[in-house]
């Protein structure tokens, strides 16, 4: 897990660091040279019966609350520290406010330099401080008065934070992985490494990319703690050596993912939760949004923001992409006066729709729920299935369980509500039956075109028809659906029609009339009988042009498989003189043969397959 500092200038947050781990986590120059933290620190705590916890140390200036962010944003447990010779300052206030809008619930107060104050001034500011926590997210947590000059109190600052540590839910490891990039720089004959907290899943050598710009890299190496490791997962630091990207463009605020189903987000829903600020926010209110290590610049517009109301719905169109998913918690800073002004949770990181609005009830915790209200939303539409644990904030394996509910229906690309399957296979039915009545010398309908009739989702269709052949309402036979018990018939001047037609093609013999000829001769009318013939065995059709009598199309198949020897190879004019028709039918018919089996091209020639003949 992540412990992460927090409090105002030169209250000791970094020694305190040192004493704890025996890490000095000021590496600038500059730090060094003016005393203070500028940049974030990173070091190893070891805690018996807990194990090994990343913390990291942040800046307490208020100049640099925007490098503090980038620390806090994902931390499990905080360490406030607070010195006891100065108590409660502007930054201490404004650290617990980001915390508090993080979501970061457990926690421990360290009331730092308690060897430069007496006793009842101890007891002064120990009030003071618990005063200050009501209300907050760490309203409550234990106060342990340290000084990491002479050591006192560090044994019991150690119990409270293994205490703390304890309470703290572990993060799936089971995930798609991310984690935010807080530092990069390069290393002579490693190249490009990058920093940061894994906020979910796990990392092993391999494929992984890098946002923005969705940059395809190699992870070539992984550390925790300057050791080399195998994996990485949530809750702890990591190094992470990559090929494929330069430090430029994987620098704070870029985020390493892998798995599928990231995208850049440009506009998202959320939640807010106003602070205490100065600040009115309106549309035209320029923020600066705080995601991870990203700080980028947002326009905001509310919904329903009415008194007593904790959490508002607002969209949140950002200057630059950042990646979000659902569930992530962030901060809102205006950039005059320059202050926290609200916090949010992030609903929905992928809205669709030109101006999206937020849902009508409030976002909640369980993925059943917000899929049925994106599943609401979309209609038959569907949502995106790989978008899904992006847009839930729920791990692949939980989407895979929602398909077990009822309430939903799961294709290989989308998710939908229950009663939109439901719908459609109400629907079908009459589009059918519609279909038949407009066409009864037809044996159904195309399925392509059955799928292009109702305007959703061509794997929902099928769905759709599914249910209805388990229900005996319908029968799909290849490509061909129609109605339970459905028979093509012709009507009595179709029936005449087709006589003639029977008689024409079987006296034509060998050499039969052209479609072409017999509509110009009989109209287009005439089209759907040859295929109900067709489809009857009353006539065949040998290609586009040509239908043949049965009985003929028998002859010729049994004349030209008499007089092929199997094994040999036969031209064109070989074919010819055993079947003896003309080029003009000739060539139709060989396709034929080719296509049921009786004959098989090869080169410039045809070799007997079949002597039996083919399917008639």
């Amino acid at each position: 897990m992540i412990l992460g500092t927090a409090g105002h200038i030169d209250h000791g947050k970094t020694a305190l660091v040192r004493a704890l781990t025996g890490v000095d986590t000021d590496r600038l120059p500059e730090e060094k040279r003016r005393g203070i933290t500028i940049d974030l620190g990173f070091a190893p705590l070891v805690l018996d019966g807990v194990g090994t916890i990343g913390v990291i140390d942040v800046p307490g200036h208020e100049a640099f609350v925007r490098t503090m962010l980038a620390g806090a944003t994902g931390v499990d447990l905080a360490l406030l520290v607070v010195a006891a010779d100065e108590g409660v300052m502007p930054q201490t206030r404004e650290h617990l406010t980001i915390l508090t809008m993080l979501g970061v619930r457990s926690g421990v107060v360290a009331l730092s330099k308690r060897d430069l104050v007496e006793t009842e001034w101890l007891e002064l500011v120990t009030a003071d401080v618990a005063s200050v926590l009501e209300g907050s997210g760490l309203a409550g947590a234990p106060i342990v008065p340290v000084s990491a000059t002479t050591g006192a109190g560090l044994d019991d600052l150690r119990a409270a934070i293994r205490a703390a540590a304890s309470s703290v839910v572990a993060r799936d490891t089971v995930d798609l992985f991310r984690m935010p990039i807080d530092r990069a720089f390069s290393v002579h004959g490693t190249g490009t490494v990058v920093t940061g907290t894994v906020w979910s899943g796990t990392l092993r050598k391999g494929a992984a990319t890098v946002f923005p710009g969705a940059l395809a890299v190699r992870v070539r190496d992984l550390q925790t703690h300057g050791t080399s490791v195998e994996s990485v997962s949530a809750a702890s630091r990591a190094a992470v050596a990559l090929a494929g990207v330069t430090v430029e463009q994987a620098g704070r605020g870029a985020v390493l993912v892998a798995g599928d189903g990231w995208a850049e987000s440009s506009v998202m829903l959320a939640e807010l939760t106003l602070s205490d600020s100065r600040v009115a926010v309106t549309p035209r209110t320029r923020v600066r949004l705080h995601l991870g290590a990203a700080d980028v610049g947002a326009r905001l517009r509310l919904f329903d923001s009415r008194a007593g109301r904790i959490r508002i719905p607002a969209r949140i169109r950002l200057d630059e992409p950042v990646i979000a998913r659902a569930g992530d918690r962030f901060v809102l800073r205006a950039g005059s006066p320059l202050e926290v002004i609200a916090g949010g949770v992030v609903t929905d990181p992928l809205p669709t729709g030109r101006r999206p609005k937020p849902g009508a009830t409030e976002f909640g915790p369980g993925a059943a729920e917000r899929l049925a209200a994106l599943c609401d939303e979309a209609g038959p539409k569907g949502v995106e299935r790989r978008t899904l644990p992006i847009r839930l904030g729920a791990s692949p394996t939980e989407i895979e369980s929602l398909r077990a509910d009822g309430n939903f229906y799961f294709t290989d690309r989308s998710a939908y509500s229950r009663h939109v399957l439901d719908d459609v296979a109400d629907r079908l039915p009459a589009v059918i039956q519609e279909a038949q009545v407009n066409s009864p010398t037809e044996s159904g309908v195309q399925l392509d075109e059955l799928r292009g009739s109702l305007d959703v989702d061509a794997d929902l269709v099928d769905a759709a028809l599914r249910l209805l052949v388990e229900q005996k309402a319908v029968e799909v036979e290849g490509t061909i659906v129609r109605s339970a018990g459905w028979k093509a018939r012709l009507t009595s001047v179709q029936s005449d029609l087709a006589e003639r037609m029977v008689h024409a093609f079987c006296s034509s013999g060998e050499e039969p009339p052209a479609l072409g000829e017999v509509v110009a001769r009989h109209g287009e009318d005439v089209v759907p009988v040859l295929r109900y013939l067709e489809r009857e065995g009353r006539l065949i059709r040998i290609s586009g042009d040509f239908y043949y009598c049965p009985e003929v199309v028998e002859r010729m198949v049994g004349r030209l498989a008499a007089a092929m020897a199997e094994d040999r190879e036969y031209s064109p004019a070989e074919v010819k003189e055993a079947v003896g028709t003309s080029r003009k039918y000739l060539i139709p018919f060989l396709e034929f043969c080719d296509r049921t089996r009786v004959t098989e091209r090869k080169g410039a020639g045809r070799v007997l397959r079949n002597r039996q003949g083919g399917r008639l």
